[in-house]
């Protein structure tokens, strides 16, 4: 059994929950205006794989995050049409672009990189700690910058109050689909960044590297109530999970085992949690601003 460093341990926790923070404190804007995002997947891959091409191209990690801002940004534009505009089922759209940027991520691999499984090694950002990070730091500031912007704000206000009840909100003078896409737009960019920052610390790009994350995270929202703060420390949890895979690598348990210790306890996790939560009234269904009417 390898020897455990409690600074090491902590570190690499805090490395792990990253992709996890961001994604999950994305998807709270999301279900808090009303739209379910199982789409977290693709919207991490596509983020991944315009990181690792943008610089690449260019050898500017700078150039990579903006790219990675913009491939999710057009994903979730994609998403939010899909679910908001032509008012789609949104687990089915959600399972569909996830499937959709995963086929698509793997022909850009074919095309830039000539493989269908991984990029050419990209240098990342370079920085002495893992608190020098500008996206380590962008985590931490997407926590306690969504709670002001959720809570603390008449935009957030206005966001929650069209999860709740849409029809509510519309008759008090509010804009439900451009509510509910704003929140579909902050939770792709956050998981767009969530796979820059994966592609870095992996310094290339391989196919299908969100790796169910993406369901992570959304499992991390909802055990944290909807909540950034509490989808940032669920977030934290599973990044424990997931690094007792490297601690018990070594040890007596099989592979198979190991490997599938976050997703257990995931479920565990989830089937003692989602009863107690109560998800916003309104998430997951389609608004009809004239159904009252007809």
């Amino acid at each position: 059994m390898m020897e455990i460093e409690p600074l090491v341990i902590l570190l690499q926790i805090l490395r792990i929950a990253v992709p996890y923070v961001l994604t999950s404190v994305g998807a709270t804007f999301s279900e808090r205006g009303g739209v379910v995002n199982l789409a977290l997947e693709g919207l991490m891959l596509a983020g991944a794989f315009g990181a690792a091409f943008g610089q690449y191209r260019t050898g500017s990690a700078l150039v990579g995050v903006l790219l990675a801002l913009f491939s999710g940004f057009v994903v979730a534009l994609l998403f939010a049409f899909i679910t908001v505009t032509l008012k789609a089922d949104q687990i089915v759209a959600g399972i569909a672009i996830n499937i959709l940027v995963m086929g698509a991520t793997r022909f850009g691999l074919s095309l830039v990189f000539g493989s269908a499984m991984n990029s050419e090694r990209i240098a990342g950002i370079t920085v002495s700690s893992l608190f020098l990070d500008p996206l380590f730091l962008t985590a931490l500031v997407s926590v306690v910058g969504g709670h002001l912007l959720l809570f603390k704000t008449p935009y957030g206000l206005r966001l929650r109050a069209t999860g709740e009840s849409a029809e509510t909100a519309d008759s008090a003078g509010i804009n439900v689909e451009r509510m509910r896409y704003s929140g579909v737009l902050i939770s792709g960019v956050l998981a767009a960044l969530a796979g820059a920052f994966l592609v870095f610390q992996q310094h290339t790009f391989t196919d299908n590297m969100s790796a169910g994350r993406g369901y992570i995270a959304l499992a991390a929202m909802i055990i944290g109530k909807w909540t950034p703060a509490g989808a940032a420390l669920a977030s934290l949890m599973f990044a424990f999970t997931e690094s007792m895979e490297i601690w018990l690598q070594s040890g007596f348990l099989p592979s198979q085992l190991v490997q599938s210790l976050p997703y257990i306890i995931t479920l565990f996790v989830l089937a003692g949690f989602v009863g107690h939560s109560v998800a916003p009234r309104d998430s997951g269904i389609p608004f009809e601003k004239n159904r009252q009417s007809e």
